[in-house]
């Protein structure tokens, strides 16, 4: 059995509720990624920030990045996995909420995240593809 916690991309860092969305940006920039888990103040996953969040529901709204939180942004219940849950379940996790990008956690730590990147190097092709067909599928509940 493949775990998630064998296919995720380690090292994975959160954003503090409280930190503002330009800090979020350029810690995303520092750390090469897309998005980051957003956490509370006992370091608690309360959800994610990514950087279509900023843009497009800040920035593009006409707010000043300095002055919205992170915590503002985040929406929805947050979805995680355990890093010894197998990475069948870490997928159906993914398809059933259509995310693209699912941390990790073990013993209430986050450790990682599972992207696309991290599916594509550790998944059949047709894994892939009934993912991609899921995660992408227009919804009708949104």
């Amino acid at each position: 059995m493949t775990t998630a916690g064998e296919i995720m991309h380690r090292g994975a860092q959160w954003i503090p509720a409280h930190e503002t969305l330009d800090r979020a940006a350029q810690l995303m920039r520092e750390l090469n990624v897309g998005a980051l888990p957003i956490s509370d103040e006992n370091e608690r996953l309360c959800g994610i920030l990514t950087d279509r969040d900023i843009v497009v529901g800040c920035v593009a709204m006409g707010h000043d990045p300095s002055k919205v939180t992170a915590g503002e942004m985040a929406q929805g219940t947050p979805r995680w996995i355990d890093a010894n849950a197998d990475v069948g379940e870490a997928l159906q996790e993914m398809k059933d909420h259509q995310i693209r990008r699912l941390p990790v956690i073990e013993n209430k730590r986050l450790v990682g995240m599972i992207s696309e990147a991290d599916l594509a190097q550790h998944l059949s092709e047709d894994q892939i593809a009934s993912w991609a067909e899921r995660v992408y599928a227009r919804s009708t509940s949104r």
